[in-house]
């Protein structure tokens, strides 16, 4: 397991000109729209920085010009807290590219701008549990249960298993230089995060004819598609139904802005 800290990437690209969301927030990316007057990606930014696990964050986009519009951002890249790197044609492109320019060995978390609730306790929880896994790449997790009971407006996609109905929280560990080639099959799958059952589907069909019938786990399908990987991929459950808070609608901004509003 590693033993230096971790090198954090943020993808933060916009993806789609043509979001309702940009629209209505009128900003001129998706990474600075603003919860409660605090620009996303200035959240994410501040918890890593703040998080005892995390030395480097490197931002994969916005545009480089889009980021003087944020006093916060562009003193943060100019006395080199943070750094920028061009985005690729995807996120899973994007992080590919910025893992190529790292050393095999150098830990990296992966996580999105569009993620206003994430804290420096989130980060270093699920950092502390993937090392503790001894995965090649962890993935967080959180019992849907936990939140919808905590935050019944959220309109989140779940992956139904036999043990459970679970989100995912936009947090990756990629622990190892084997984990690297998660990246590139990420690229296939990635355009088909909203449909649960095409994704299990990289699993083989009988685990899809498992998933459907309710008896697939997830830890088994986490085994089956690292048996189809080759690495070891494990799943850090998380406390915090927060971490499973993402901002894809203008619903979701202000769910957000709710939460942000009653934690101040």
């Amino acid at each position: 397991m590693p033993a230096e800290r971790f090198t954090a990437i943020i993808l933060a690209a916009d993806r789609n000109t043509h979001d309702p969301l940009l629209k209505a927030s009128g900003v001129c990316c998706k990474a600075l729209i603003k919860i409660n007057g605090t620009p996303m990606l200035q959240r994410v930014v501040t918890a890593l920085l703040s998080s005892a696990q995390v030395e480097t964050i490197l931002l994969s986009g916005p545009a480089r010009e889009h980021l003087a519009n944020s006093e916060f951002l562009e003193n943060a890249l100019n006395t080199e807290q943070i750094g920028w790197r061009a985005a690729g044609d995807s996120p899973s492109s994007s992080a590919w590219q910025v893992m190529q320019s790292l050393a095999d060995a150098t830990p990296v978390l992966v996580t999105t701008a569009d993620h206003p609730l994430l804290t420096a306790g989130i980060v270093d929880h699920f950092l502390d549990g993937a090392l503790q896994s001894g995965a090649d790449l962890a993935v967080g997790t959180v019992a849907f249960p936990a939140v919808h009971d905590k935050f019944p407006k959220a309109k989140k996609t779940v992956t139904r298993f036999r043990d459970g109905d679970f989100c995912g929280c936009n947090l990756f560990a990629f622990l190892t230089p084997e984990s690297r080639r998660v990246a590139a099959a990420w690229r296939k799958v990635e355009q088909q995060r909203k449909n649960p059952l095409r994704i299990i589907s990289q699993l083989g069909w009988w685990s899809v004819l498992r998933y459907l019938l309710g008896t697939l786990t997830l830890d088994q399908a986490l085994k089956k598609l690292s048996e189809r990987l080759n690495v070891n991929i494990q799943p850090v459950h998380m406390p915090f139904p927060e971490a499973a808070i993402d901002v894809d609608s203008i619903a979701d901004q202000q769910l957000a802005e709710e939460i942000t509003g009653t934690d101040n």
